[in-house]
This record gives C-alpha cells, structure tokens and sequence, in this order.
C-alpha cells in the first residue's frame, strides 16, 4: 500500500458561532462546496488537512461521513483544535477525490492546502 497525500484548496463560507451543540463554535453544518473530480490511487492511504474539527463531535461526524463513502476501510482522525486536523483514509479501491471533499462538506468542515 502507497501513501499519497491529497491537497485540495477548497474553501465555503462558515458561520460564526452555533456549531455543532456542544458550544464549541465549529462550524458544524456549514454550507458544502463543489469540488472538481478526480482519483487517489488504488490501495492508496490519503491523507487530508481539515480545518474547523475542535471536539470529539467533529471528529464523529467526518469519520461517518467518510465511513458511508465505497471502499473505505479506516479512517483515522488526529485532532488539532488549533491547527487543521490530520485526516487519513485507507480505501480497498481507488478513493473518489471528489467523493472525500463532498463527504468533508457535508459533514461542515473545509479541506485545506
């Protein structure tokens, strides 16, 4: 298995405050962003900078929407409130970058350079 690293400068409008409940003002529920579609290599362990994780809520709530996608077969979150979070997928196929960036949308954090 390879690793690649997969940068996307992909950036949506956040609220301010509200988040996800637990007073932490993550963002959660923030408006998605289109990305432009392509693919990870097959096997490959990716992974992603994620801006706006500050709670064990955030991390739930990416780690789902990953989980959902085809082929995802772990995914490990290393939470950095004050920094982007690293993100790390291992996928039994090729991994959808357009399919990881919807799932980070949706669940209302930002992929980051």
């Amino acid at each position: 298995m390879t690793e690649q690293r997969i940068d996307l400068d992909l950036t949506s409008p956040r609220s301010s405050g509200g988040g996800c409940g637990d007073g932490c003002g993550c963002g959660h529920g923030a408006a998605a962003s289109p990305a432009s579609p392509s693919r990870a290599d097959a096997g490959a362990s990716t992974v992603l900078r994620v801006e706006g994780m500050t709670c064990d809520h955030c991390v739930r709530a990416v780690t789902e929407e990953l989980n959902a996608l085809d082929g995802v077969e772990v995914v490990d979150i290393d939470l950095r409130a004050d920094d982007a979070s690293l993100v790390r997928i291992t996928s039994t196929g090729a991994a959808d970058q357009a399919a990881l960036s919807a799932a980070i949308d949706e669940a209302g954090y930002t992929l980051i350079r």
